[in-house]
């Protein structure tokens, strides 16, 4: 029986965990005022008179304002030069203004009105007759279209570069938040592996998986649970399944802490590892570290998929995406967003910089068989690389349960 696995209960595990959440620091708006700034530095170097947010993430990390999205326009302008102006329906102005943690100015649009002709008029009001506008790449088309018939004395731009630019390097408030939540779920993971038992179905593990990261203190985000021939989809099947002895395991989990995202895939044996399970096991372990080691600073993104790709490509698989193999990219950059700038992916030349953190995640699926993908999130240092959790030590024990440094 792999170590690790087994041998405890839901309810033991939740009896024992206490929140991990005591010594959080949230976002201060001192920092909100810093992205502010440098998104300004931003536009005014790219001749980009205006930034507008939509209700989304990118609303979130430059504000502290989270919304959720809807029909009605919610948002807000950062002009290149002077203060930030926020955009919302009249009636949720009362409440918008409880939000707001820097800066005080917001304009209003009735239920009659077209809130994009109201982006536009605020544009022109800040001193720009015409010019270019940075629209926020989370916008729906019918904001954007608005916009554009609104506007259209302006030019409008993506502002994914502007956006990206700020959010991929993490400060180190940010890497706190994270360091947190990645705690957490590794806690989580590590008691999911103790509870589990023959005839357990995915979705009692996937129950487990909220209520322990909610006891933890953390607010659960995406959960997969996946047993058996089921593990070679990287992003599940829709219907559960049902553990039995020498299934492959996969557990894909995470939740936000202050908005901030954890990320963690474990896969591993229930039982005794076949030499097949072995094999593939190892393989992905030797391609995930393979990945880490070419993460150094100033080497393109793509290198992290390269050298893990290129590991399961040199044992007979693939090649490129095909399967059986690896299908899909070696990982993404997080951070308020589980998926976000920047991408471990082909073609993709952004430097690897200190504070941005990503995934190593070279998944190996097997259709018809199994597969594994073992997920660890980097963070990228002046030191160079670093993991914030330990990445699995072994098929036979891949939570290091006979590690000196191992942690519940």
């Amino acid at each position: 029986m792999v170590l690790g696995v087994g041998g405890s209960t839901f309810a033991a595990e939740l009896e024992r965990m206490t929140p991990m959440t005591g010594a959080v620091v949230p976002i201060t708006a001192g920092e909100l005022a810093q992205r502010v700034d440098k998104a300004q530095r931003l536009l005014r170097a790219q001749g980009i008179d205006a930034l507008y947010l939509d209700t989304s993430t990118n609303l979130r990390y430059f504000t502290g304002i989270p919304l959720t999205l809807t029909e009605r326009l919610h948002g807000a302008l950062i002009p290149a030069v002077g203060d930030i102006v926020y955009l919302s329906p009249a009636f949720e102005a009362p409440k918008t203004r409880t939000l707001l943690r820097l800066g005080d100015d917001i304009r209003v649009w009735e239920e009659h009105d077209d809130p994009t002709a109201l982006v536009i008029d605020t544009v022109r009001s800040l001193g720009h007759a015409s010019g270019t506008i940075a629209i926020d790449p989370a916008t729906p088309f019918y904001t954007v279209d608005g916009l554009r018939r609104a506007g259209n004395s302006f030019g409008f731009v993506n502002a994914a570069a502007i956006t990206a630019a700020c959010r991929q390097v993490k400060s180190v408030a940010e890497i706190a938040l994270m360091q947190v939540a990645m705690d957490i779920t590794m806690t989580v993971h590590k008691a999911a592996a103790r509870c589990l038992a023959p005839g357990m179905t995915t979705t009692e593990v996937q129950g487990f998986l909220d209520a322990a990261h909610r006891r933890l203190g953390g607010l659960p985000a995406s959960r997969a649970v996946q047993f058996g021939e089921a593990t070679a989809y990287p992003h599940g099947v829709p219907y559960p399944q049902t553990l039995a002895e020498g299934d492959m395991v996969l557990i894909d989990t995470g939740c936000f802490v202050e908005g901030y995202r954890s990320d963690i895939t474990r896969s591993y044996v229930f039982g005794t590892p076949t030499p097949r399970q072995r094999d593939i096991w190892e393989l992905e372990q030797r391609a995930q570290l393979a990945g880490f080691a070419a993460a150094v600073a100033g080497a393109p993104c793509e290198a992290v998929d390269a050298a893990a790709r290129g590991v399961i490509a040199a044992a007979g698989f693939g090649p490129d995406y095909a399967t059986p193999g690896l299908p899909h990219r070696t990982g993404h950059g997080i951070g308020l967003d589980v998926h976000e700038e920047a991408f471990m992916v082909r073609g993709n030349r952004t430097p690897i910089m200190p504070g941005m953190c990503f995934s190593i995640e070279p998944t190996i699926c097997l259709y018809g068989e199994f597969g594994v993908r073992l997920e660890d999130i980097v963070c990228m240092t002046e030191q160079g690389a670093r993991w914030f959790t330990r990445p699995s030590r072994s098929v036979d024990d891949p939570f290091g349960a006979t590690a000196e440094d191992a942690t519940p």
